[in-house]
């Protein structure tokens, strides 16, 4: 029941990142570095996403075929699973 609850607030917080980006946004400026991902208005909405599908991945169970991708990069960790459909 905790499980559900973290991986629930997850998705609405990475929701309401991206609805409010601009309040979230303005509350912590511009920074240098994140003029290369688009501005900190892309930088919020870019972890709201990360949020939203991460929560939703756990609440789900699928999470190793999620990061799949993140997984072959590097050779000496879990062995990804094949997705299955």
């Amino acid at each position: 029941m905790g499980r559900f609850i973290i991986n629930m607030l997850l998705v609405i917080g990475g929701f309401l990142l991206i609805k409010f980006r601009e309040r979230i946004a303005d509350m912590f400026g511009e920074a240098y570095w994140m003029r290369y991902v688009g501005g900190i208005y892309m930088f919020v909405v870019i972890i709201g996403v990360l949020m939203f599908f991460f929560g939703l991945a756990r609440m789900t169970g699928t999470t190793k075929i999620l990061m799949a991708p993140i997984y072959s990069v590097f050779p000496k960790t879990i062995e990804a699973p094949a997705p299955t459909f």
